[in-house]
């Protein structure tokens, strides 16, 4: 297990993390905005290009978050149509969710206090970014308890005895 804080986010989760990604990626996030990632011909691409790319390559993401999405973000869904009415690219709402975990293919896992924000896990400058800490696993067992937990979510073993359950627009079960 390894701190990460603050600028490592962006490095250690996305770059060699999500966007090196085999099979699938895992992310429980509060908030989601449109993260973009530097590189490629233009100053910088959403990261939800990167995802359309993996998935492509048969890669499937999960996105289990806590609130609406941001217009930004979801102006560029709707504009990658292979990503949103294609397989293997998934979201979940749910209100009860402010965990902060990222897992992919089974090999790294993060949890921490970042969301799936430029200000949080994204490339901002270290003027602009939140100050974010948390930690990354290669740990088999530390990352399989997480996944535990993320799928009992994800699949709705809460759902039934939720407490806010009649603010919940999508329940599960």
């Amino acid at each position: 297990m390894k701190l990460i804080t603050d600028g490592d986010h962006f490095v250690s989760i996305v770059v060699d993390g999500m966007l090196k990604a085999q099979s699938r990626i895992w992310i429980a996030t509060a908030n989601v905005k449109d993260l973009h990632v530097p590189g490629g011909r233009r100053k910088s691409l959403p990261l939800l290009c990167h995802f359309e790319k993996l998935q492509r390559k048969g890669v499937n993401i999960r996105i289990l978050h806590g609130a609406k999405p941001s217009a930004p973000f979801l102006n560029t869904l709707s504009e990658l149509t292979e990503l949103h009415q294609g397989d293997g690219f998934e979201m979940q709402l749910c209100p009860r969710i402010h965990s902060k975990v990222v897992i992919v293919d089974s090999r790294l896992a993060y949890t921490g206090s970042a969301n799936l924000t430029g200000a949080g896990i994204g490339a901002k400058s270290d003027k602009r970014r939140n100050f974010e800490c948390g930690v990354i696993t290669e740990n088999p067992g530390e990352i399989q308890q997480l996944e535990e937990y993320f799928d009992g979510i994800w699949m709705g073993s809460f759902c039934a005895t939720c407490g806010r359950r009649k603010i919940c627009t999508a329940p599960v079960v």
